[in-house]
């Protein structure tokens, strides 16, 4: 019997030409793989609105009178698109100086909590140092991805706390390549044949 290798912690980065316009030059963190399927967030497409502000009065946890204290870098933060899966439901990645019942731990500089309580500790200044907020997410049910990656559909590589966390979003996919040694101008998504 073959032995299960979990992706849980690793980037998907979309081969060039993967045939689904939502994937398109992305990169995934994987935060849940198992036998019967996985998800994961897309670290490098922003929504062009609501703002992280405005998502944040949105779901009433900062009122208008409110926005002059926001700390700078909830103020500024961007919303992510994480998938297409729930795009209304919001979920945070950030980093392990933050936990409550709900946390899953991604990889050890990588954390995962989806409730609202840690947005209202973000905006008081209690929650991670670092986050990333994103709505919705990518899900895979059991054996999917494993077949998307068998058909040449993705590349599977080491992720870090800095890529997600930090730096040009749109730049993401290309560093990603390119520290894999690959330029994805190169590579085509046709599978090899022998």
């Amino acid at each position: 019997m073959e032995r299960f290798n979990s992706l849980e912690g690793k980037f998907l980065v979309a081969m060039p030409k993967i045939g689904d316009q939502r994937f398109e030059s992305t990169v995934i963190l994987i935060c849940a793989h198992s036998e019967e399927g996985a998800m994961g967030f897309v670290i490098n497409r922003l929504l062009p609105e609501p703002s992280g502000a405005d998502f944040l009065r949105k779901l009433g946890i900062v009122t208008s009178h409110e926005d002059e204290r926001l700390p700078e870098k909830v103020a500024t933060s961007a919303l992510n698109v994480g998938g297409p899966v729930e795009p209304g439901r919001g979920f945070v990645l950030h980093s392990p100086d933050y936990r409550d019942g709900t946390t899953i731990q991604v990889t050890s500089e990588i954390c995962l909590t989806a409730t609202l309580d840690i947005l209202r500790h973000i905006v008081t200044g209690n929650g991670p140092e670092h986050f990333f907020l994103a709505l919705g997410y990518s899900g895979w049910s059991m054996g999917q991805l494993e077949r998307e990656i068998a058909a040449n559909g993705w590349l599977v590589a080491e992720s870090d706390a800095e890529t997600v966390f930090f730096g040009d979003r749109e730049g993401v996919y290309n560093r990603v390549m390119q520290r894999m040694g690959i330029n994805p101008h190169l590579i085509s998504g046709e599978s090899g044949h022998a």
